[in-house]
């Protein structure tokens, strides 16, 4: 007999559509390209910095391969938090606040030595120009592509921040077993659609995720979304059962979100979609929950056409990397360090 599909969010179904409703009424579409940021924006000041962020890039990504899929989910958690203006990179002091221990942030974020890397590199070369939140954006550019993904032209001239927001870190981004509306309505929120966020967590098809993330769905809805019995689905929900067991000390245990092709990006993450196989609930919702019926077109869509996933997975990069935060603009800076704003 056919499984319907349904949605795992414990939430009330009234409580998510009202949920969504205030999300949409308070939207800021504010993923729009501002006039300062541009291609050539340092052409003249320093010329070598897109060379830079690659060499380095290569090295952390040659060393291990995985270093990729962090500095790309360290660009999205500074995007989704006062826009792409390097707050996420900011320590702790004592009159500053930072969001690297907020919730949401501080077991699943790594890859900061991997910036500051190439921003001593940047000082020595061109002291002073280049944003630290510029280097995180070029630098997840590069991590896709070193990893067979695709290409995308990176407008710059963005500045850093001089502040960070613990509370935004804890709201704004998506949480792995969150529902699907209330993902949405954080896109929205952001200026991003529906099919951004679809072609967005494609990223997913790199990474790993901790055991805490994903225990409710291998103990909980897995075998409801998989189409009758598979000898290697079976096999792989026994693996990760292995990985994180149901109670104990392995929520840090980590496995890979796309373990067909851990460490290469391609589309294969749509099709553990299809067979039901994601590994968070947050993204199987996409193509399972009943409010899903335009994110499991796109989610058909780029399962059979690589070439649209690429395209699409491009163009909503540079739309995320454009969120701005307007203060950024007028009270920001160019840090010395990543890690603390100049004194």
């Amino acid at each position: 007999m056919a499984k319907m599909a349904f949605s795992f969010h414990s939430k009330p179904l009234v409580l998510q559509f009202m949920l969504l409703i205030l999300f949409l009424l308070g939207t800021r579409l504010h993923a729009v390209e501002p006039p300062s940021l541009t291609l050539d924006y340092y052409a003249s000041t320093c010329p070598v910095v897109l060379e830079t962020v690659k060499k380095e890039m290569e090295c952390a990504v040659l060393s291990d391969p995985r270093n990729a899929a962090l500095v790309v989910r360290l660009h999205f958690h500074d995007c989704f938090v006062q826009g792409c203006d390097g707050s996420v990179l900011l320590d702790d002091t004592i009159t500053l606040k930072g969001e690297k221990k907020a919730s949401n942030n501080i077991h699943s974020l790594k890859g900061f030595r991997i910036i500051d890397k190439i921003k001593n590199t940047l000082e020595s070369d061109c002291p002073g120009i280049v944003s630290c939140a510029d280097i995180l954006t070029i630098a997840a550019r590069d991590a896709v592509l070193l990893v067979g993904g695709p290409y995308w032209d990176v407008p710059l001239g963005r500045k850093d921040s001089v502040t960070a927001s613990f509370e935004q870190a804890n709201t704004n981004l998506p949480k792995a077993d969150e529902g699907l509306l209330s993902i949405i309505s954080k896109f929205l929120y952001q200026g991003l659609s529906v099919t951004d966020m679809v072609a967005l967590a494609g990223s997913h098809t790199i990474g790993m995720a901790r055991c805490a993330s994903f225990r409710a769905r291998i103990y909980g809805d897995w075998e409801a979304t998989t189409p009758g019995y598979d000898p290697i689905s079976e096999s792989h929900l026994s693996n990760l059962k292995s990985v994180c067991p149901p109670i104990g000390g392995s929520d840090n245990n980590i496995t890979a979100m796309d373990y067909v092709t851990p460490n290469l990006f391609d589309n294969s993450f749509y099709h553990l979609l299809l067979k039901g196989e994601g590994l968070l609930n947050s993204d199987q919702e996409m193509y399972s929950s009943v409010f899903g019926l335009e994110t499991k077109e796109l989610v058909k869509k780029y399962a059979a056409d690589p070439i649209a996933f690429f395209q699409q997975f491009s163009d909503s990069m540079v739309k995320m990397g454009n969120i701005t935060n307007p203060d950024s603009f007028v009270s920001g800076e160019v840090r010395r360090n990543c890690r603390f704003v100049n004194t």
